[in-house]
């Protein structure tokens, strides 16, 4: 049974830096796709960035040039550094293992596995 574990969330102010990790059970990092979703009170969950295994990524345009996704297949754990935090991107943060197109979100039924999810705030 693969597990996913979110660490590093937190409270910053607004151009502030936070860097999360996930840390998987097995192999899981070498042979999935990995991503981070998002989901803010009341609204959807969303795909924030995905890596391939190969590492190819994908960002969600709210997120290009200020998150960068990262993973270790040594320590089986996916990282997202955020850089100039924006109050917007307050919302519980998940790490995401699945199969299928690596650099395409997938719907939230779609993903094999979550995590617990780690809380981002940010504030102004």
């Amino acid at each position: 049974q693969v597990q996913l574990v979110e660490s590093g969330g937190g409270s910053v102010q607004a151009g502030g830096s936070l860097r999360l990790a996930c840390a998987a059970s097995e192999s899981t990092v070498r042979i999935y796709c990995m991503g981070w979703f998002r989901q803010a009170p009341g609204k959807e969950r969303e795909g924030v960035a995905t890596i391939s295994v190969g590492g190819s990524t994908r960002y969600a345009d709210s997120v290009k040039g200020r998150f960068t996704i990262s993973k270790d297949n040594a320590k089986n754990t996916l990282y997202l550094q955020m850089n100039s935090l924006k109050p917007e991107d307050s919302a519980m943060y998940y790490c995401a293992a699945f199969v299928g197109v690596c650099t395409v979100f997938p719907p939230e039924r779609a993903v094999n596995y979550w995590g617990q999810g780690t809380q981002v705030t940010v504030s102004s």
